[in-house]
């Protein structure tokens, strides 16, 4: 059986984002109430209170250190904090919009953001300059994510395309033209040569990087697809859907259904 291990209460509007640390301590939360907090996990005290954004923070991650964690925010910036004393490192300014995403590359020397701007920028997570701007959208990027090497930076849109980008070069690798609808997530498998993407469309199409063909189109749910994932294999990807379901699929090339929760 399972039940509530602690509730960590502290926050005075909705809670929109929470994230772990590598080693499962600490929980971070993030709030329309413009803070982000740090939380104990076993015992449910507020270590750390994040403070410094002018609205609401939309995406919160640990680096794999544990040491800091970066938020992002509709104020249009980014912010790196340091986990145990909860002071702000520093600022990252330019986007010329809401934030839609901030993520941290796994060796926790870059920072890839995702803004309403229609771009997306890499930061040198040291010294918070940003590296490059990325175009080539023509709406707001909604979502982004680094591979798990860090080579590789996808951003999905409202324009209903996925863009992959070479971390080194920042050259666009490919752009996946197909889903109907805006694309509000994206992420690679495992391996970093294919990509899912979930869509207002209903579907989720998984797409091979080097080709930039739609390689299958999952389909089955009834209303728009707001999140998937692959697990840790690469052989099933689960998807989230507005129609209240979640559903999982046995191997993604195959586009077998394993089940609906």
């Amino acid at each position: 059986s399972s039940g509530i291990n602690a509730e960590y209460g502290g926050h005075t509007a909705e809670i929109v984002c929470v994230t772990f640390n590598s080693s499962s301590t600490l929980v971070a939360t993030g709030s329309m109430d413009t803070m982000g907090k740090i939380w104990d996990v076993e015992t449910g005290v507020e270590m750390a209170s994040l403070q410094g954004h002018n609205a609401e923070i939309i995406s919160i991650q640990f680096n794999s250190l544990g040491d800091k964690i970066v938020t992002g925010s509709f104020d249009n910036t980014v912010a790196i904090w340091d986990v145990e004393t909860g002071h702000k490192i520093s600022s990252l300014i330019g986007h010329r919009g809401e934030i839609s995403n901030a993520v941290i590359s796994y060796d926790d020397t870059l920072i890839g953001t995702g803004s309403m701007d229609k771009s997306c920028k890499v930061w040198d997570c040291r010294s918070g300059q940003c590296l490059e701007t990325l175009y080539g959208h023509t709406d707001e990027v909604l979502d982004i994510s680094f591979d798990h090497r860090g080579k590789q930076l996808l951003s999905v849109s409202a324009d209903a395309t996925a863009r992959v980008f070479d971390v080194g070069s920042y050259k666009c690798l490919a752009t996946f033209v197909g889903h109907e609808r805006e694309i509000s997530k994206g992420t690679f498998n495992p391996s970093g040569k294919r990509v899912a993407t979930a869509s207002s469309d209903k579907t989720v199409r998984i797409w091979d990087i080097n080709s930039g063909k739609c390689l299958q189109t999952l389909e089955g749910h009834s209303d728009e697809v707001f999140s998937c994932q692959f697990n840790y294999s690469g052989d099933m990807l689960i998807s989230g859907s507005k129609d209240n379901t979640c559903r999982l699929w046995k191997d993604a090339n195959s586009g077998k259904l394993a089940g609906a929760l």
